[in-house]
């Protein structure tokens, strides 16, 4: 917790025009003495109270709910020690939550124009805090920074889940609210001032805790994530930095005399290339690129590793560099030197943070693979049949099989109607299992479940093992021992992993 944000904070607090609120300060053990910053600002008397509390060091999400249990107004409005609000913050967010079906409400942060050079590359580095839309009015995520929920609704759910103690708690606490069946809002005029990190040191470290975070997100709701381990959001992320390296540049399709109204209808696919830049796991390719191109120093077919690798290393080096070049800074440089190296910073920060996000990913145990808790069988199409005494519908027969299923951290999608299974078990990047259920009806209830199992794998899983098998007995045939050797039980493992994979799906 910083000295002068905190400050900026309460000063902007107390200038918050609305007719009833309170402030209430969580000091979440921390070594600062926070107590005395907030003294000033305890003076100050109704309608305005200014309250402190000072907890064990819990974590963010204890922090938070320490305040929701200790307010006493129907909305809780939740706001960071690095951010500052505008005057009319609390008005807006009080009127969209009054006024519509929304349990939670969110609006924009925006960094501060004087916070320095660092802090503007920062600001326009992937990994900020940004809102996800479903359209212009509904909301998928709401970052934490700013931030309002009915106090019934929190209390509801029983708050945030503590175990997320630095990030990834508003990602979870949204998501839960939507289990319920509720909705959460955007208002774009309830803004705040938030503060970006002023360090690269600190700006990496931060972007590996949200890399933990997602891990962590993972294990608890892995059904919100696609087969390569990355939240597959409903909405539309609201980020200029996204927009454009996913989605290239922009048209406004304004129609024949006006007639194209509804803007979202007419934007085009995000770019499956574009994307692909933007995973951390890119950096796993350069490496897996970086490791047969040396091995070419042994066999010479191997350099052929060396075009791909180039393509790899200036597709990631030239979306940084293009997106550095393209951004407008809040704070004008005074030289065209101190501009170059402000855009240098910039598309540094965009190759570093996908890495800084790959280690805390990895670290927590969120990889390209699918890890199930349940044990090893042979990966063969099998016929399972299930008897019962009582009569059960087949969708929530399906159902329990799908429970079952999440509760072994397993992503499971359901068939659709013209799909010849019933339920899809990822693995991963390298394959799965499919499943088909028959219900057959014996009378008075009795029932008997057939249900089909089946393995598959990943075109990308059959590509590289066959790539990797090629080149092992290419090499073998040239008696080139050592590129061949190594080729061979890369392929191997490969295939192993797919085996053991699919292994435990099954």
């Amino acid at each position: 917790m910083a000295v002068a944000p905190l400050r900026d904070t309460l000063d902007a607090l107390t200038r918050v025009e609305y007719e009833d609120f309170e402030v209430i300060v969580v000091d979440d053990g921390s070594t600062l003495d926070i107590h005395a910053i907030v003294a000033p600002y305890l003076a100050i008397g109704a309608p305005n109270v200014v309250r402190y509390l000072r907890t064990e060091n819990r974590g963010l999400s204890s922090a938070r709910n320490t305040g929701m249990r200790a307010a006493t107004g129907e909305i809780v409005a939740y706001i960071d020690d690095d951010a500052y609000p505008d005057p009319h913050w609390l008005t807006y967010l009080a009127h969209t939550c009054t006024t519509t079906s929304f349990v939670g409400v969110g609006g924009p942060n925006i960094p501060p124009v004087d916070d320095g050079p660092i802090a503007d590359c920062v600001a326009h580095a992937p990994g900020g805090p940004v809102h996800v839309l479903i359209d212009d009015r509904e909301a998928e995520h709401i970052p934490g920074c700013n931030m309002a929920f009915l106090k019934s609704a929190l209390e509801a759910i029983n708050g945030f889940d503590e175990t997320f103690r630095v990030a990834g708690d508003d990602v979870e606490l949204c998501w839960r609210l939507q289990q319920r069946g509720w909705t959460l809002g955007f208002c774009p005029m309830a803004g705040v001032w938030h503060h970006r990190r002023n360090s690269v040191r600190a700006y990496l470290w931060q972007q590996r805790g949200y890399g933990k975070a997602e891990a962590m997100l993972e294990r608890k709701w892995p059904e919100k994530y696609n087969s390569a381990g990355h939240i597959a959001w409903a909405g539309r992320i609201y980020s200029s930095y996204l927009m454009q390296l996913v989605e290239g540049r922009r048209r406004i399709n304004h129609g024949t005399w006006g007639s194209a109204l509804f803007q979202s209808v007419y934007q085009r696919a995000p770019s499956t290339w574009r994307s692909l830049l933007l995973m951390p796991e890119w950096y796993l390719v350069i490496g897996a690129l970086t490791a047969i191109a040396a091995l070419g120093a042994l066999w010479a077919p191997l350099l052929l590793a060396i075009p791909l690798l180039v393509l790899a290393v200036a597709g990631l080096v030239g979306q940084a560099l293009v997106r550095a070049w393209s951004v407008t800074f809040p704070s004008t440089p005074r030289t065209q030197v101190s501009l170059i190296k402000r855009r240098a910073l910039t598309a540094l920060l965009h190759m570093l943070q996908p890495l800084a996000r790959l280690h805390g990913r990895v670290r927590e145990g969120l990889t390209p693979w699918r890890r199930f808790d349940s044990g090893m069988v042979y990966p063969a199409h099998r016929e399972l049949r299930v008897w019962s005494e009582e009569w059960q519908a087949p969708e929530t027969r399906l159902r329990s099989m799908e429970a079952s299923l999440r509760a072994q951290r397993a992503v499971t999608r359901r068939g659709g109607d013209f799909d010849r299974w019933d339920l899809d078990v990822h693995g991963g990047v390298l394959g799965g299992v499919r499943a088909l259920t028959v219900v057959e009806e014996h009378g008075a209830g009795r029932q008997r479940t057939r249900i089909g199992v089946w393995p598959h794998c990943t075109p990308a899983a059959l590509a590289v093992a066959g790539v990797l098998a090629t080149l092992a007995v290419t090499a073998a045939v040239h008696a080139v021992i050592t590129p061949g050797s190594l080729s061979g039980i890369a392929s191997a493992v490969l295939c192993a992993l797919v085996l053991a994979l699919v292994g435990r799906v099954a």
